[in-house]
């Protein structure tokens, strides 16, 4: 698929002048084996029609910036000498960071979507920001020192409102956070280019570069976690925001018009009518346990009368939602994320074939719906979020490590 956040796909015009030329030529060339994880240069050749000389000059120069690697393969069928595999250098990392209201979650990640390391601090109550802010100020003391490479900037998944414009956190209702300012905050402690966008946002831009959203433009990306349920939306392969970040809100979108209060203040919203306590309730289990909830649904939908009746009805009323979504974007692929990748796993087609039966014949006959297997998707999508720079001018990695840029400051205690 397309790019949705940064970087570039394929070469285009000559640029104003040959320096504008030859980043453009290393941002594609970078682009492409971070998106792939790794390419050959033979194949890199083909994908932007730049001649082999060219293409060994620039994987030369990506080299010396310390952005790619360079090997041999490991095996090779093909008659002739053996191109050389080019993959993302795991030196230059991001800091990743999913605040949720039951855990801190931070990744140490690395271009080609890679999670090197990942620290989850568990949370008895929703974290403050400040919270949230002094653990990562005390994570990233410690990484400067052990990872040896250089930390790019820190990107932050957030389950709640973020203006694309001022990082300022309008609304996190499950975190219970208003105008937070979190991204000046961050950069302040940290010493680090920060950015910040909605968690599910974060997931939809991962899921297309490397999950299941691969090879499609239109990609609807719905995750079911402990605060609730979000969305993101990637349409003719670029990343629907709005004006001014705060799309993709389908956790809102009403289902049920005799349904339950939802904490924005609207009635039968989908997160109020599909939602995770009511089924770890009804096959018992709890918070913490929350890794079993498929395996319990496995054994107990269609065996057991109150686990069927509750898992029926949030399928149907998820159905309602999904229907909205198929007749609106008419997306190639629907993933589904969290417990909602897990009731989709334990019910078989009934909702798929719930959705083909409501939507229109047009689009439904086009969609898949499927469960994500990209482990970790929300902090590989706030990954992208720092990478987006480097992928855009790869040369800025040779001004050095942005953490000199200025000393990190305190942040009063939580």
């Amino acid at each position: 698929m397309k790019d949705p956040i940064g970087g570039t796909s394929r070469v285009g015009s000559r640029g104003r002048n040959l320096e504008d030329l030859r980043r453009q030529n290393l941002s594609t060339v970078l682009s492409l084996v971070h998106a792939n994880r790794s390419m050959t240069r033979a194949d890199l050749t083909h994908a932007t029609g730049l001649n082999r000389s060219t293409v060994a000059t620039i994987v030369t120069e990506l080299e010396s910036l310390d952005l790619v690697t360079v090997s041999q393969p490991v095996d090779t069928k093909r008659v002739g000498r053996p191109s050389t595999v080019i993959g993302p250098s795991p030196r230059h990392i991001a800091v990743a960071v999913h605040p949720d209201k039951d855990a801190i979650s931070i990744g140490v990640v690395a271009m080609g979507g890679r999670v090197l390391r990942e620290f989850r601090f568990d949370v008895e109550r929703a974290p403050t920001a400040v919270h949230v802010v002094n653990t990562l100020q005390a994570l990233v003391r410690g990484l400067e020192l052990s990872e040896g490479g250089t930390v790019l900037g820190v990107g932050i998944g957030v389950p709640g409102l973020v203006g694309a414009r001022d990082g300022v956190v309008r609304v996190a209702p499950h975190l219970d956070w208003h105008d937070e300012p979190l991204v000046q905050m961050v950069a302040k402690a940290t010493g680090l280019p920060t950015w910040a966008a909605n968690d599910a946002t974060c997931a939809v831009v991962a899921e297309g570069q490397f999950g299941e959203g691969i090879d499609e433009d239109n990609v609807v990306y719905l995750n079911g976690g402990a605060g609730g349920i979000g969305g993101g939306v990637i349409v003719g392969g670029q990343l629907l925001s709005g004006e001014n970040g705060y799309s993709g809100e389908l956790g809102h979108m009403l289902v049920n018009s005799d349904g339950g209060l939802c904490h924005c203040g609207a009635v039968g919203c989908l997160e109020t009518e599909v939602n995770r306590d009511d089924l770890l309730s009804v096959v018992g289990l709890g918070d913490a346990e929350s890794s079993l909830l498929e395996q319990r649904l496995r054994e107990a939908y269609g065996e057991e009368p109150a686990v069927t009746a509750l898992v029926d009805r949030q399928l149907d009323f998820l159905g309602i939602a999904l229907r909205n979504i198929v007749n609106i974007f008419n997306p190639g692929v629907i993933v589904l994320g969290g417990f909602l990748g897990a009731v989709r796993n334990a019910t078989g087609d009934r909702l798929l074939d719930s959705v083909e039966r409501a939507a229109l014949a047009g689009p439904s006959s086009e969609v898949r719906i499927v469960s994500s297997t990209l482990d970790e998707n929300v902090l590989i999508g706030a990954g992208e979020l720092v990478f987006r720079t480097i992928l855009r001018d790869p040369t800025s990695a040779s001004v050095g490590s942005p953490t000199s840029a200025r000393e990190p400051e305190q942040v009063a205690a939580s």
